[in-house]
Formats: structure tokens, C-alpha cells, sequence
């Protein structure tokens, strides 16, 4: 390792920095140029990638957490040869470059996800060291290890503050992840106000107490950095790496390193200043010398030379294991470009006629039939198996010991577990589902935002459903929770209303590979619906909405409805006449996407008196009412009682939806 290269890579580093933000006048300068150090040693050794294979399955993962520090990564990938140029740094935040400001998953070659919410990359890198550790126990060989990466991890103190972090490093410590390398930016400074202002913790007691490994250095030595992550990527000994970087946040600005002042962009006013500090000539902008360029470039070459020597060795273990090979080829299919239903459709069997349980229930009939099928797929609670129904049968709990295991115990960590399972889609290679009740899902909410935003094809079992939940009271049970979820973009809410919309809720959300999925399932039991065909139901929850009851006679009134409250809807139309229709709509965003025509026949625009039927907030239904309709629901938070009282108390009840639709036909 040449240090004295090294160090001038890492100031020429700091000056793209200070190039970028200035030119931009917006980002944020503090950790660039803090870690500048870090980076050399990483970028420019110690990192395991291959920069014109960007995917390389054994690549080690770089997790930047704080990323609001994003040059400090686009500035290292130009540097070490990724597809990012200079044309592109200069592009740095504006409008459809590939470094935006904050990095953000497809978006740039080597951002491994997207991080700017802080906390989310540590428990993001959480999930790749599970999704690796499970993929080394699943497919290595005996002198074929096709999976030795390590997961990197550069964190400040914002990240290690928010509570995500401390559940997913307790996680990580608890399943003994060595294979997960934490490095804290240690600068003593947050946004406002020196750190001590808000914390006090001595981070190396915390972490030991947590059962990490803790080394402290000063992260301006590239020395102590290089023998800091040498030791930590050799210390196999069951106990997750933290490397705590003594650095100074904004190095090398005068009057501004070691201050506030260093975070954002403050700085860059004093751009030839900086430049002098860093040995950059005088003028120069976005410069970077022949010598390191050089330097990178035979890097670069080496680093070729181990990737094909990996893949020598891939190919044979491909040919070796060929049952093994189209295990990992399915599952990152899987990942990459979803399942086909009528592939899913066979994998669940039809449910019994007489069958009678809660769409959990069904649930849990559903993903054991598809784990069966599929080996990649995975799931996880949060503590609730045993109320949630998503326990996989025989396929063994994840733990050191049983690192093969496909189901995930991650305790009283909902928001924890959201972000690891988001780690886990973008390694992409298997398909992860999450678990909670349903009310408890906005533990979640942060990490869901992220999925979404990243298309990431996570599934999440939300339980408990509706106020159907009783004597545990407005506390658990959901009112606003499914519509709230709803206005995500990009995230599907399916509401099945029988075990055959559960089968096809489970075949929507496997065929999804840009985006996550909600499933919306009751604790109390429902009918099975057999005057609705098999066929009908799984494939009408495919697109969104269908006819669950058409009218015999001239059409009168139109009742939506998703859920429980459908078995309400087909009752009370039976009462009404043959001039009703009812509608299922457990997905209003599989509907809204289908073409008019569509739309159109299972809502006929001639027909807008219309009444929806949801047990809980009814806002979102007005797009389909319109001003002629009517919606039941509930707008209020409930009461502890047996769940059947408070449905009925609240107006969930047959009586209550014929009032509604003869209140709209007297219109």
C-alpha cells in the first residue's frame, strides 16, 4: 500500500468535493473531506470490487449511511473507475445526473442503495451481512467459497442517534455477523451543536456491551485505518466490526473544520484556500493528478485480474452444481423481474369450500405453499409469528449456528426489521416478506417510504386488520392505518376478503419486481365467497378491483367494497335486489392501473350511485364515489369490547349498508 499516493488521492479526493458542492452552492462538505482517509484506504485497497462489474456477486458491499456526504461516494467511484466522469460530477445535484444528492439505488454504478434518511444504511447493511451469510451456508463448497464478501458500513452521528440503528446494530451482534464492518465517523459535531450537546455515551462501551468488536483510531492516519480494517475484515470471530474514526468534520477549510460550520456548504466559499491546504495547483478545478491516475488505473487492472479468477471458479462451481446454480439463478429472477402469477396460481392450491379461518390463516397457507416451491424465499417477524401466521414450516430459523435458516427472529424491532428486509431485496438474491400487525406498521413507515421510493419488491404481513381486533382496544385496532398506507407511492395495499384474494394477494405482490407490497389480513375468520369462481377471485386481485356480484336486471346502484366488509356488500346487495352490483376493490393501485376499458366495465360511468363499505378511514373512497355517492365507514378511533360489538357499534353491519345504498337511490 503506497500511503504517500494515498494521501494525495484522498486530498484530490476532498478537492472534487469542494469542486462539486461549490458548484452547485448546495451539499454537503463535513464528511467528504472528514473521511477522506477512509475512503483512500477502502477505494484505493482494502475494498473487494470490481469497478466494470459493478453487480459482481462477490463484490464487497459499500454502504455510505450518512449519505447526505454523497460526494464523498461519487468522488471514490470516479476515482477508482466506476462509470461515474468527470462531466458527471460536475452534474453533481442537478436534474437527471447520476449523482444526485443524495445516492439513491439504479440510479449510479456501485450505490448499493439509497441512504439520506439517517439510519437506514446501518440497518440497510444489516441486511446485505444476513443476505450474504445466508448465501455463503446456502451455495459455498468445499474450495469453492463463490460468497466471501464483507458488508462496509461509513456512519456518523446522526445515523447511530436515530433508533433504527441501535435495534439493528443490537440484531446484527445478536446473530453474530461478523462479516459486517461498521466504521463511525467520529467527529464530535452534528448539524446544530457540538455532539456533546445530545449525547454523552461512551460508543466503545455501548457497542462492546452489544457484543461488537470496537477498535478506535485516528482517521486521518491512513496507517491506523489500513491495519484498523485489515483486522477487522480478518477477525472472524462471531462478533460484528465497529471502527470508530476519530476525524474532523470539514478538513482543511480554515476557520470552518471541527465546526457546525463543516457540515453543509458553507465552506466552499474558501474553495483556494482549501485547495493550497491539499497540495491542488493553484486554478485547477476537478483536478486530479497523472500519478494517481495511474495509480487507480493499474488498481484497476488488479482488480480485473481477481474478478476473473473468481469467475474461473464460479463457472466450474456452476457446472459442479447445477442444482444449486439454478437455485440462486431463480432467486435473483425472482428479485430482478418478478413471478409470474399463473407460476404462483399453481404453487398455492385451491382452498377447500368449506374452509372458514381468518385471511391470516389463509395467509399462512399461502406462503408455505410457495416457500415449498421456492427455496429463495425468505420471511421475518417481529416477534409475532405465532399471531402473524407467517412461520415457514420446516424451513428452520435463521441463527449463527443455522445460518441457512429462512425464518428471521428479530424481536420487538419493527422499524429495524423493515430496513434489514430492504438490505436484504437490494443484494437481490432472495425475496424477503415482514411481518407485524397491522396498526404497527407505522414503526415501519420510514423504511417503507425507502422501499417504495427504491422499487424494492419487499412483502409485508400487516395482521390485525380493523377494529374487528376488540377488546385490545383503539390502541390496536386500525382505522387509519390502510388508507395512510395507500397515499405511498409505489407501494401496493391489497385487502383480500377470502382465502382465494389471499392466494391472490400473495400471487400479486410475488409478481411485483419494482416495488413493495402490503398485505392487509384479518384476525377474525370471513367466509370462504364460493358463489365467486376460484378463478375470478385470485385473478380479479391481480387487477385491483373486479365484479364479485353482477346485477340480473337494469343496473341501479354500485356497492364497493374490500375486505371483510365484502361478505357485507354481497349481503346486503342479496337484500336490495337484483339491480346491484358489487364490486371488490382490495387494490386500488393494481386497479387505478388498469386501462379505461377496463375500469370502466366494473364501474360503468352511467352508474354513480355508489356506495364503499370499509371498516376503516373513508377519504380515499371519494374517487370513486363522486358526488352522488355515499361512504360507510369509520371516522373515528374505536373502543375495547368483543370485536363483533364494535363493528356492529360502529356501523359495520348489513343494515347499515342497505340504509346507505336505498339513502343514494332516493337521490
Amino acid at each position: 500500500m503506497n500511503l504517500d499516493l494515498l494521501q494525495k488521492a484522498a486530498n484530490q479526493a476532498r478537492g472534487l468535493a469542494m469542486d462539486a458542492v461549490h458548484d452547485c452552492a448546495s451539499g454537503h462538505l463535513g464528511l467528504p473531506l472528514g473521511c477522506a482517509e477512509i475512503g483512500a484506504v477502502l477505494f484505493g485497497d482494502l475494498l473487494n470490487v470490481c469497478p466494470s462489474q459493478p453487480r459482481w456477486l462477490n463484490r464487497d458491499r459499500f454502504i455510505l449511511s450518512a449519505g447526505h456526504g454523497s460526494m464523498f461516494l461519487y468522488g471514490w467511484l470516479h476515482l477508482s473507475g466506476f462509470n461515474v466522469g468527470v462531466e458527471d460530477l460536475k452534474n453533481f445535484r442537478h436534474k437527471g445526473s447520476i449523482t444526485p444528492g443524495h445516492p439513491e439505488f439504479r440510479d449510479t454504478e456501485g450505490v448499493e442503495c439509497t441512504t439520506g434518511p439517517l439510519g437506514q444504511g446501518i440497518a440497510n447493511a444489516v441486511g446485505f451481512a444476513l443476505s450474504a451469510r445466508r448465501a455463503a451456508a446456502r451455495f459455498n463448497k468445499p474450495g469453492m467459497d463463490i460468497f466471501t464478501q464483507n458488508i462496509f458500513c461509513l456512519a456518523g452521528d446522526g445515523c447511530l442517534q436515530e433508533g433504527v440503528a441501535c435495534e439493528a446494530l443490537a440484531l446484527a451482534a445478536v446473530l453474530k455477523l461478523d462479516n459486517l464492518i461498521l466504521i463511525y465517523d467520529s467527529n464530535d459535531i452534528t448539524l446544530d451543536a457540538p455532539a456533546e450537546r445530545t449525547q454523552l455515551a461512551d460508543p466503545r462501551a455501548v457497542y462492546e456491551a452489544l457484543g461488537w468488536e470496537v477498535r478506535q483510531i485516528d482517521g486521518h492516519d491512513l496507517k491506523a485505518v489500513a491495519e484498523a480494517v485489515e483486522a477487522a475484515k480478518a477477525a472472524k470471530n462471531g462478533k460484528p466490526q465497529l471502527i470508530v474514526a476519530k476525524t474532523v468534520i470539514g478538513k482543511g477549510i480554515p476557520g470552518i473544520e471541527g465546526t457546525t460550520k463543516g457540515h453543509g456548504e458553507g465552506g466552499a466559499r474558501l474553495l483556494e484556500e482549501a485547495h493550497a491546504n491539499w497540495g491542488i495547483p493553484a486554478g485547477e478545478r476537478y483536478y486530479v493528478s497523472e500519478d494517481v491516475r495511474a495509480y487507480f488505473n493499474d488498481l484497476k487492472a488488479r482488480r480485473e485480474a481477481a474478478f476473473s479468477a473468481w469467475n474461473a471458479m464460479y463457472r466450474e462451481w456452476r457446472q459442479s452444481f447445477p442444482e444449486l446454480a439454478a437455485e440462486l439463478d431463480a432467486g435473483m429472477d425472482a428479485c430482478a423481474r418478478g413471478v409470474d402469477p399463473s407460476v404462483s396460481d399453481k404453487d398455492i392450491p385451491a382452498f377447500s369450500p368449506d374452509y372458514s379461518d381468518a385471511t391470516r390463516s389463509s395467509g399462512s397457507v399461502a406462503i408455505n405453499a410457495i416457500a415449498k416451491a421456492d427455496p429463495w424465499f425468505l420471511t421475518t417477524s417481529a416477534d409475532l409469528y405465532s399471531s402473524n401466521k407467517n412461520y415457514l414450516n420446516g424451513g428452520g430459523d435463521f441463527s449463527a449456528e443455522n445460518p441457512e435458516g429462512r425464518n428471521f427472529w428479530f424481536g420487538i424491532r419493527e422499524h429495524a426489521m423493515a430496513s434489514i428486509c430492504n438490505g436484504i431485496a437490494y443484494d437481490g438474491l432472495f425475496r424477503v416478506s415482514a411481518a407485524t400487525f397491522c396498526v404497527f406498521v407505522d414503526y415501519m413507515r420510514a423504511a417503507i417510504r425507502v422501499a417504495a421510493l427504491s422499487g424494492l419488491p419487499v412483502t409485508y404481513i400487516l395482521t390485525h386488520d380493523s377494529v374487528a381486533v376488540g377488546e385490545d382496544g383503539p390502541t390496536h385496532q386500525p382505522v387509519e392505518t390502510v388508507s395512510g398506507l395507500r397515499v405511498i407511492p409505489n407501494l401496493d395495499v391489497i385487502r383480500p376478503a377470502d382465502p382465494e384474494e389471499t392466494a391472490g394477494a400473495w400471487m400479486a405482490a410475488l409478481q411485483r419486481a419494482d416495488g413493495p407490497t402490503a398485505l392487509i389480513l384479518t384476525r377474525q375468520k370471513v367466509a370462504t365467497l364460493n358463489d365467486i369462481p376460484v378463478e375470478t377471485r385470485r385473478q380479479g386481485v391481480l387487477k385491483g378491483g373486479y365484479v364479485a356480484r353482477r346485477e340480473q336486471d337494469k343496473l341501479e346502484a354500485v356497492i364497493l367494497a374490500s375486505g371483510s366488509e365484502l361478505e357485507l356488500a354481497l349481503k346486503a346487495a342479496e337484500r336490495l335486489g337484483s339491480g346491484i352490483r358489487v364490486v371488490s376493490m382490495p387494490s386500488f393501485f393494481r386497479f387505478d392501473a388498469q386501462p379505461a376499458e377496463y375500469r370502466e366495465s366494473v364501474l360503468p360511468p352511467s352508474c354513480m350511485k355508489r356506495v364503499s363499505v370499509e371498516a376503516g378511514v373513508t377519504g380515499l373512497w371519494w374517487k370513486y364515489l363522486g358526488c352522488q355517492g355515499e361512504a360507510v365507514g369509520i371516522n373515528r378511533f374505536g373502543f375495547s369490547a368483543p370485536g363483533n360489538q364494535v363493528l356492529d357499534e360502529l356501523g359495520m353491519n348489513v343494515d347499515n349498508v342497505v340504509n346507505a345504498v336505498q339513502n343514494v337511490l332516493a337521490r
